[in-house]
């Protein structure tokens, strides 16, 4: 007999589904070890019904969750019905559902009264995995081989016994096991108190009831996405942007996309973009899929749930062989920076569709800098630091600065973290002026960080990009300004490029710069008042407002000077 839906009930366990997987992430957070999940909180969580589609997810990162239906059918195809409470199965090979390396995937089983009812669901990235570099995060790798340890879907616990062997066979392959073993058990730990709240929902509502309302949970945002596409204007959008290049090679990288707007869903096709490259920056196919179902999501309205039935409404090409789609063994451990180049090309095509929602590019994602080595005692260490900056400019209003770019929800680390734990002292951690956008709206300011490594002998590897390609302004707003990488040796300051790997010394100083968020309408319009607060406030000089905005600012008093504007402007061509 099915359970008739009661609107109240509905919204109460839809409630208490958002409550218990954030509370699994919270878990994570209070027990992880290493600071890449603990603070700069690089981690998912989520919970899946018995068919594994997903139907709650934590304020994590997203881009995460979109790669779980690929990574659950590997885990249904391996075990299939042999799966018991207690169990947890892991995976992170990117060429069986995962992403790339250093993020494992933990399902957990649910079971209520002895028949599964669903999977506690989190992924974190792992300081180290092995590799041929410390992070296992390197740009430069050119196939899979050399990324680090390659876990097919396996199990970690059975019946809630750890398989020593398996955690035997992953201390061994890390270079900071407690770490890495640290944080599987916080995954472990966290999913068990999802398992716990989940048994507490079931005594209440009982089997059916909750198999029928996960049913609606899903159904109710498939309905929710369909209506609102009906509303969008029908037809084919395409955008492309491009990435500076793969560190090996100085060959722009485009990624191009149309997006067909149907009755009530939506079709992307990637057909364009570049072949899959020798470098790292691949991205799997999940993690693609991943990109473009939150780049939707983005754009409907703010009451549709984020769960599996949003999935329903967009269909995916992506060309086997391309950089976004590649083949075994190409190497994928830096696929995040090319994750964040299709969420702005969809991004590009959206603002076509709906926008007065869409805001500008923002900084073209965070920007990875890992430092290791060994300390003066002999300690192995290894910093991955994740630099996220601004956002675009925002169709009623200016970019957000000093936040994580909307795709990642990450959280920079903090200084005191990075000084107290590793030989490095961070020398700037500031907004930088003038790196925005123009516009009525300007875009969010990016970020300055300064880096003096205090041992011998350190590796350095920087992952950037938006070096010659800046992120984009949106109906008349400016692009902002290009990013950049400097290494000071003594009295010499070298510019770096994007990508770069390479041993730097005691006393250097890195320093990266990152982009602003482009800006979006027309910079004239953008009022005096405004331009006399970021003139008074150090975030745009008076140069860069004369420049782009034809407006004359006293520097020193923040005061707009009417008259010469007025003359400026009088000169520009009509």
């Amino acid at each position: 007999m099915t359970t008739p839906i009661d609107p109240i009930t509905f919204a109460v366990i839809k409630n208490a589904m958002d409550a218990i997987v954030d509370e699994v992430a919270y878990t994570v957070l209070r027990t992880a070890r290493s600071e890449i999940v603990k603070d700069v909180m690089d981690y998912s969580a989520a919970i899946c019904d018995r068919d594994g589609q997903m139907i709650a997810q934590a304020k994590t990162i997203a881009l995460h969750l979109g790669a779980i239906p690929e990574a659950m059918a590997a885990v249904k195809a391996r075990y299939g019905d042999s799966l018991a409470p207690g169990d947890a199965v892991i995976v992170n090979d990117p060429y069986q559902g995962g992403m790339h390396l250093p993020d494992i995937f933990m399902f957990v089983p649910f079971f209520y009264q002895g028949e599964l009812e669903g999977f506690c669901v989190v992924i974190c990235h792992h300081t180290d995995v092995g590799g041929r570099v410390p992070g296992s995060n390197a740009s430069d790798s050119t196939e899979i081989y050399q990324e680090g340890l390659r876990i097919p879907v396996v199990k970690l616990y059975e019946a809630g016994v750890v398989n020593d062997t398996m955690e035997r066979v992953i201390a061994q392959n890390v270079r900071l096991p407690d770490r890495v073993l640290g944080d599987l058990r916080a995954q472990y730990a966290a999913s068990q108190v999802g398992v716990r709240e989940l048994t507490g929902l079931l005594d209440r509502y009982g089997r059916e009831a909750a198999r029928t309302y996960f049913a609606e949970l899903l159904d109710y945002a498939e309905r929710l996405t369909r209506a609102e596409i009906r509303t969008w204007p029908k037809g084919t959008f395409t955008f492309e942007d491009f990435i500076d290049d793969d560190g090996l090679s100085p060959e722009p990288i485009p990624i191009r996309v149309a997006l067909t707007v149907h009755e009530d869903h939506v079709s992307v096709d990637y057909t364009g973009s570049s072949p899959q490259v020798r470098a790292a920056i691949n991205s799997t196919r999940s993690y693609t899929n991943s990109c473009t179902y939150l780049s939707v999501r983005c754009a409907l309205k703010g009451d549709v749930p984020n769960n599996a039935g949003v999935f329903r409404c967009v269909s995916i090409h992506v060309p086997e062989g391309s950089v976004l789609n590649p083949v075994e063994p190409a190497a994928v451990a830096a696929r995040a920076l090319t994750g964040y180049r299709v969420f702005d090309t969809m991004l590009g095509a959206l603002a076509q569709v709906v926008p007065d929602r869409i805001p500008a590019a923002g900084e073209g994602g965070n920007t990875v800098v890992c430092l290791s080595g060994q300390d003066d005692t002999g300690k192995p260490y290894i910093i991955v630091d994740m630099i996220c900056g601004a956002w675009g400019a925002r169709p009623h209003a200016d970019g957000v600065e000093a936040i994580t770019n909307a795709s990642q929800n990450l959280s920079n680390t903090p200084v005191e973290t990075l000084e107290a734990q590793h030989p490095v002292r961070v020398e700037a951690y500031e907004m930088e002026p003038d790196s925005c956008g123009a516009g009525r709206y300007r875009g969010g300011l990016g970020i300055r960080r300064s880096y003096r490594v205090l041992a011998d002998d350190v590796l350095l590897q920087l992952r950037a990009d938006r070096m010659k390609f800046q992120p984009y302004g949106l109906n008349g707003g400016g692009p902002a300004r290009a990013a950049s990488n400097t290494l000071a040796h003594g009295d010499t300051v070298e510019a770096l490029p994007s990508k770069v790997g390479m041993r730097i010394a005691r006393g250097d100083q890195v320093t990266h710069i990152q982009p602003g968020g482009g800006g979006f309408g027309d910079p004239l319009l953008r009022p005096l008042p405004e331009l006399e607060h970021d003139v008074w406030n150090h975030k745009l000089s008076a140069a860069f407002v004369r420049q782009h905005h034809a407006a004359v600012v006293d520097p020193a008093t923040g005061k707009a000077d009417l008259a010469a504007t007025q003359a400026l402007r009088a000169m520009l061509p009509v």
